[in-house]
């Protein structure tokens, strides 16, 4: 039967990621612990969201859905059409949330490839870094006179965002698989392929 405490579990994991997923690009707005002048020279990644919209919102829905549902036991009838309605809505839920967390995976990786935006003199804002290689020459990281900072603060933050969004998408994708095949498996009642019983 469709496992109902595994799929709560799931969602209770995903609350604490989300949360923390945006406080993280709250973060990013005030690089190196500071309130920007104009927030034009904040880096184009940090208005993407993807903390905020990616690992928060979108994950609301999972979690959510995740943690309302209620066991359906028995078969046939009403009960049936309520376990392949759990079932479908699992997946479409896992799915929203599958594609938040790819969201905020993309934005992080893009955004740790390409660095900060930062004052470099000159009265000039820009992207000083280019294809990553201020993350194996440190040296690199004075190109940016200002925030203070700058550097290691969008960095380590957009690195925690992409261990969360990763979590999020092995969380969700595991539950995704799970209702599919489980569907499978209530479709074909095949001993045969599952095992001798329905999915736990």
């Amino acid at each position: 039967m469709f496992h109902v405490n595994y799929a709560r579990c799931l969602g209770g994991a995903l609350i604490p990621l989300a949360v923390l997923g945006t406080l993280t690009n709250i973060l990013l707005f005030f690089p190196g612990a500071e309130v920007m002048d104009n927030n034009v020279n904040l880096a184009d990644e940090v208005w993407y969201f993807g903390g905020i919209l990616g690992c928060g919102v979108l994950m609301i829905f999972p979690a959510v859905s995740l943690l309302s549902l209620k066991n359906s036991a028995g078969c046939g009838g009403q009960e049936d059409c309520g376990k392949k309605f759990i079932m479908f809505n699992s997946i479409i839920v896992s799915g929203i949330g599958l594609v938040g967390a790819l969201y905020a995976f993309t934005i992080s990786v893009v955004a740790i490839n390409r660095g900060p935006k930062c004052f470099v003199g000159n009265n000039t804002w820009e992207y000083p870094f280019r294809d990553g290689n201020y993350l194996k020459d440190r040296d690199l990281w004075s190109n940016c006179k200002e925030p203070i900072h700058i550097v290691p603060w969008n960095l380590t933050l957009f690195f925690i965002q992409l261990i969360i969004s990763s979590f999020q998408i092995l969380l969700c994708g595991i539950q995704l698989v799970r209702s599919v095949l489980e569907i499978i498996c209530e479709e074909c009642q095949c001993p045969e392929t599952c095992g001798g019983k329905r999915i736990a």
